[in-house]
């Protein structure tokens, strides 16, 4: 542990923005685990659910399930739902907008994970430089007759390197990761949203006026 603190301050200064970086990478890490999961973003019990009460022309019964679950397939099915009485267009619109809506909640920190991914290795490289120039002042001054003289300059030059690397690649390996699985519950989404679509354009619901749906709405 100790050589780990060493190491962190031979580093030198640009170790300070290195270390930022692995902390907030870490934090969005943790944060995706937990919200991008299966349970979290599409369930696939609740989307049987709203097919089987949307095919029995259960439509309230539908909204109340899709505003009880609120997560981001229930809102999208939710936006579709309240627009049956409309054109097939309309729906269908209904649901692609309420999508790109829940694509910032699916995508949420990844450009901050590309771009801690892409800057760690420029601090490293940074560092390096730096690390370089000391080790070159030193020799136009003193010469190169004492090795532990340059030592400094050189493991500022390496641990920097090293460190954002260590940062920039697990952090790029999660980006993709969490990129896939976005898309991945994006594309699912999209499908069960036109299998919506095709129930409610296909279906005409009994037993509920537009003054309902105001109701729901105005909820």
């Amino acid at each position: 542990m100790f050589q780990f603190f060493e190491y962190l301050i031979d580093g030198g200064i640009l170790m300070i923005p290195i270390g930022l970086c692995s902390i907030l990478s870490l934090a969005i890490t943790f944060d995706r685990f937990w919200n991008l999961r299966e349970t979290k973003v599409f369930p696939p019990n609740f989307l049987n659910e709203v097919k089987s009460l949307l095919n029995q022309k259960k439509i309230s019964e539908a909204l109340e399930l899709c505003q009880k679950t609120w997560q981001p397939v229930s809102r999208i099915l939710e936006a579709g739902i309240l627009k049956y009485q409309r054109t097939r267009e309309e729906i269908k619109e209904a649901i692609e907008n309420a999508g790109k809506q829940e694509v910032v909640f699916l995508e949420r920190y990844l450009g901050v994970l590309a771009t801690i991914a892409s800057i760690s290795p420029l601090l490293g490289l940074l560092g390096t430089v730096t690390g370089m120039i000391e080790v070159f002042q030193v020799i136009s001054v003193q010469g190169v007759g004492d090795p532990n003289v340059l030592a400094g300059g050189i493991s500022e030059a390496l641990i920097t390197t090293a460190a954002g690397l260590l940062v920039a690649i697990p952090t790029l390996v999660f980006h993709n990761y969490f990129q896939k699985q976005s898309n991945r519950f994006l594309l699912a989404m999209e499908k069960s949203s036109l299998d919506v679509v095709e129930i409610l354009s296909e279906t005409r619901f009994e037993g509920m006026d537009s003054r309902d749906i105001d109701t729901w709405e105005i909820r």
